[in-house]
């Protein structure tokens, strides 16, 4: 009982940082309009996912500062800090004035609350992974930490169905108006109960147990000289990140601005997505336990590889919500497949002593550079090719570069085979 506590007090904050990240997502072309006019639609809408995507750039150095904070404060520490900053990123972001009102300062404050919140989400997966793989029997970690993936889905989930419901009780007006910042302001509300249960967490034995209290300058120096394992770690990574913020937080742009659906269907879309994940992420991680990480890794990078333009080029040449949702479903699938054994592999991989700088570090760069761009990415690969389906291209690559990862790790690590 006491772990199962463990898991949802730590899960909790999990939860908070990916709904802030998919409220913001869901509203980007509202946003875009509130604090980034343009005559131009691409261009406003590109200047929301660019101050999206800078959030993700800060990720690395959060990494580095909290994760070498929790690598010599404790886990319990450096994930209450985490908390935080992101709720100082969703006040600003909940109560700043629009464009019309205070003209340049608007995107200046939404641009720093966005950076405050990647600072913290730069190590707050990696420090839950970690937590999680600390506390959990060693024949269940792969099923232990396929939790942090899967409170981020009940986010989406909650995102999604708060979208849906804005989007059929209150006309688009409102939407415009006002309507857009109630997401956030419920977010503000959630932030007390989830520090309180990041208070009440327990250190991990693993940390409490360490006879060597590492300083900050041995925790940089040890992750300088793993740069390595980092660096493959971020590519076992890139399959991970590109697909979740394509089947989640760009899913309602695309299937609205692409695939001209209303916003109900998109955000029911949404929803079944992030059920789906939820379902499927403790499965992987059963099967995680039972056969090893590097078979799911190897079958769901190469099912990336083959699937994902020829789905999407299916739905655009004929666009329907059941074909919409099923190629969804599908890409979730191999989400959850391919997730359910990397996080777990991630945190065996990297060094033990370091372990929240590592992983935050390989994570966070992942982020920085192929998830937190791929709305961006995805937008202008279709805006270039004038092709709706050049995402799965984007996909596709991702898949490669971690396949060759997968392969890397396989024979350089005691990864379980």
């Amino acid at each position: 009982m006491n772990k199962l506590k463990a898991v949802l007090n730590v899960a909790s904050g999990n939860f908070f940082e990916m709904y802030d990240f998919m409220v913001y997502g869901i509203y980007a072309p509202i946003i875009a309009q509130t604090f980034f006019p343009n005559n131009n639609k691409y261009i406003s809408i590109m200047m929301s996912f660019g101050v999206f995507a800078a959030g993700f750039l800060m990720r690395p150095f959060g990494a580095i500062v909290i994760g070498a904070y929790i690598d010599k404060n404790g886990r319990k520490k450096g994930l209450t800090l985490t908390l935080g900053l992101m709720g100082i990123g969703m006040l600003m972001l909940t109560f700043t004035p629009g464009y019309s009102y205070i003209g340049i300062f608007a995107p200046i404050l939404i641009l720093i609350g966005r950076l405050i919140q990647g600072i913290a989400a730069g190590v707050e997966l990696g420090g839950v992974s970690i937590y999680l793989a600390e506390i959990a029997p060693p024949n269940q970690r792969g099923f232990y930490v396929s939790w942090q993936s899967a409170s981020q889905q009940l986010a989406v989930v909650a995102a999604a169905l708060i979208g849906y419901l804005l989007s059929k009780y209150i006309t688009n007006d409102q939407m415009n108006s006002f309507g857009w910042r109630i997401p956030f302001l419920i977010g503000c509300f959630i932030v007390p109960f989830v520090f309180y249960q990041r208070r009440n967490l327990e250190e991990t034995e693993a940390f409490k147990s360490r006879t060597e209290k590492l300083t900050m300058r041995q925790i940089f120096s040890s992750a300088l000289s793993s740069y390595k394992t980092i660096l493959l770690g971020s590519t076992l990574v890139m399959l991970t990140t590109v697909m979740f913020y394509m089947i989640t937080a760009y899913t309602p742009t695309y299937g609205k601005s692409m695939l001209n659906f209303s916003s109900t269907n998109a955000f029911m879309v949404t929803v079944f997505v992030g059920i789906s994940n939820f379902i499927l992420l403790p499965i992987m991680g059963i099967i995680s336990d039972k056969v090893g990480r590097v078979k799911p890794l190897i079958f769901f990078s190469v099912l990336g590889i083959i699937s994902a333009y020829p789905l999407l080029h299916w739905l655009t040449v004929a666009p329907s919500f059941a074909k919409f949702l099923f190629v969804e479903l599908f890409f979730s699938f191999i989400f959850a497949g391919y997730n359910g054994s990397m996080v777990v592999a991630l945190t065996e991989i990297v060094d033990k002593s370091t372990r929240t700088i590592g992983f935050s570090l390989a994570y966070s760069l992942a982020t920085a550079i192929y998830g937190g761009f791929t709305p961006l990415i995805a937008t202008s690969l279709i805006h270039i090719s004038a092709n709706d389906a050049m995402p799965g291209v984007w996909i596709s690559i991702s898949a490669v570069f971690s396949f060759i990862a997968v392969c890397i790790v396989s024979k350089t690590t005691n990864l379980a085979k």
